[in-house]
């Protein structure tokens, strides 16, 4: 794999950040690829003007008017982490992670976990909706 630039590529003269999160997820080779893979599908569904970008040295990064949420990936979990977060309603109580700031929360991923498909796709539409409101666009000038 290419080493990436850490910020958002645009497909000049590298590879895109779609091929290289489709790399990302190859490489994995194991559940956290297939997570990662299920993740992905479920912002694409939720929002699918969704952006994909790869930031900071190889992380997958998902953006509309904003960064809704990243998809990283470690030895024994895939950590899903939302920009605006701690903004967001959360009914089905999916944050279970990073509920310390003020700012971010995210979701731990584990081997076997099953994901409530529909809460997640509604917590994307919301940091979107958030993204795009007034209120996100004062959260994202005051950063």
């Amino acid at each position: 794999m290419k080493k990436p630039k850490s910020s958002s590529n645009d497909g000049k003269g590298a590879d895109s950040a779609s091929q290289l999160i489709d790399g990302r997820i190859k490489e994995l080779s194991d559940w956290r690829g297939e997570m990662l893979a299920r993740i992905r599908v479920l912002i694409k569904q939720a929002d699918p003007e969704v952006v994909e970008e790869w930031k900071w040295r190889g992380v997958p990064v998902w953006s509309h008017a904003g960064i809704i949420c990243t998809g990283e990936t470690y030895k024994n979990v895939v950590k899903m982490t939302f920009a605006k977060g701690a903004s967001l309603e959360d009914p089905s109580r999916l944050f279970n992670s990073s509920m310390e700031g003020n700012t971010r929360r995210a979701i731990d991923f584990h081997e076997g976990d099953n994901i409530d498909e529909n809460a997640l796709k509604a917590l994307v539409r919301a940091a979107v909706a958030l993204n795009t409101s007034s209120a996100g666009k004062r959260a994202k000038t005051k950063a």
